[in-house]
C-alpha cells in the first residue's frame, strides 16, 4: 500500500552567490528540503506532498512549477492573494555563509489561518513532517491552530515528526520560543533535535538532557543530532543507542544535512526499518549532502 507523506512549511527563493559575483536563483526550505530527499528515498513507494500558502505571482507560479518537476504533490498547496514567497540571499566571506532573509509578505506565514484548511491537508496523511521553522513564521493562534490540527491527525493514526530546528532570530523572545518548541514536540511521535540548538535554548548541558525533554513531552521516537558528533537516539521499545557519526574531511556545505537525515531516518521507518537501522542509513546520506554544495543534492539522495 502507498504510504502518503507530507511535509509542512515554508519553501523560499534561494540567491546563492557565484565566483562571477552573480547570483544563481533555486527554491529550498528545511521541510521541503525533507520532502524532496523524501521523495527520492522512497521512489515509488509513497505519495509525497508539501503544504504550503503561495502568493499568485510570477515566482509563486514558478515555485510551484517546480514542486511539480521534482515530484511532489501539490494538492496541499493554497493560494493566498496579495502574497508572494519569502527570499533569502546567501553571502560568502571567505568560505563562510551568511544569510539575509525577507519573508515578511511571505504567504506562507498564513498556512495555519484557515482551520478547515487545515484539517483537509492533514486528512488520511500516513506521515506529516514540520520544523520549528513551521511554527515559528506563524502568529500565535495559528501555531495553536496548527498543534490542535497536528493533534487531530495524530489521534486518527497519523505519525507526527518534528525537527526542531530552533532559529531565535524568527521568535520574538526567549519564551514564546521555548513555550512554541514545546508546542511543536507535545504532538509529535518523532522528536529531532539539535544538541547545540537546544542547549541555547533550553540551557541543556548534555544531550541526556535533551533526549528526557522530548521523552517526557511523550515522543515516541528522538534522536539528538550532535553535529560531526554520534546521534544520542532512543525509541519506546527501550533501545537507547549512540550512532556514530561518519567522518567528513571535504565538507563542502552543511546545509541540508538535517533535513536529509530526518528525511531518510523517516524513509526507513516508512519501509518498516528499525529504528537504530533507519537512523545508521540516515546518518550516511547526511554525510552524502555536506560533500556537495546547496541543499538539494541529486547524486546523495540514494538510501
Amino acid at each position: 500500500m502507498t504510504s502518503r507523506i507530507l511535509a509542512i512549511g515554508e519553501c523560499m527563493v534561494e540567491l546563492s552567490q557565484t565566483d562571477a559575483g552573480l547570483y544563481r536563483r533555486s527554491f529550498a526550505g528545511d521541510t521541503f528540503n525533507a520532502a524532496w530527499y523524501l521523495r527520492r528515498l522512497l521512489h515509488l513507494d509513497a505519495e509525497v506532498s508539501y503544504a504550503t500558502c503561495i502568493g499568485e505571482d510570477a515566482v509563486s507560479d514558478e515555485m510551484l512549477r517546480f514542486f511539480e518537476t521534482e515530484g511532489i504533490l501539490t494538492d496541499a498547496v493554497r493560494r493566498v492573494p496579495d502574497r508572494t514567497v519569502g527570499l533569502y540571499m546567501i553571502s560568502l566571506d571567505g568560505g563562510e555563509r551568511s544569510f539575509s532573509y525577507w519573508r515578511a509578505q511571505s504567504a506562507a506565514r498564513c498556512l495555519a489561518d484557515d482551520e478547515a484548511w487545515l484539517d483537509r491537508v492533514l486528512e488520511k496523511r500516513d506521515v506529516v513532517h514540520l520544523s520549528g521553522i513551521t511554527l515559528a513564521i506563524l502568529a500565535p493562534d495559528a501555531r495553536e491552530r496548527l498543534c490542535a490540527a497536528l493533534s487531530r491527525a495524530r489521534s486518527r493514526g497519523t505519525m507526527v515528526s518534528f525537527d526542531t530546528n530552533i532559529r531565535p532570530v524568527l521568535w520574538p523572545d526567549q519564551e514564546t520560543l521555548r513555550e512554541g518548541i514545546r508546542a511543536g514536540a507535545a504532538v509529535a511521535d518523532i522528536v529531532l533535535p539539535s544538541f547545540d540548538e537546544e542547549a541555547a535554548a533550553f540551557g541543556d548541558t548534555s544531550p541526556e538532557d535533551t533526549l528526557a525533554r522530548y521523552r517526557e513531552l511523550g515522543a515516541g521516537i528522538v534522536a539528538v543530532k550532535q553535529g560531526a558528533g554520534p546521534v544520542l537516539l532512543w525509541s519506546d521499545g527501550g533501545r537507547h543507542e549512540e550512532i556514530p557519526a561518519i567522518p567528513v574531511e571535504d565538507v563542502v556545505d552543511t546545509t541540508a544535512a538535517g533535513d536529509s537525515f530526518a528525511a531518510c531516518l523517516l524513509a526507513g521507518l516508512v519501509k518498516g526499518r528499525d529504528p537504530v537501522d533507519a537512523a545508521r542509513q540516515a546518518m550516511s546520506i547526511a554525510a552524502r549532502v555536506i560533500r556537495h554544495s546547496g541543499a538539494l543534492v541529486r547524486t546523495a539522495a540514494v538510501a
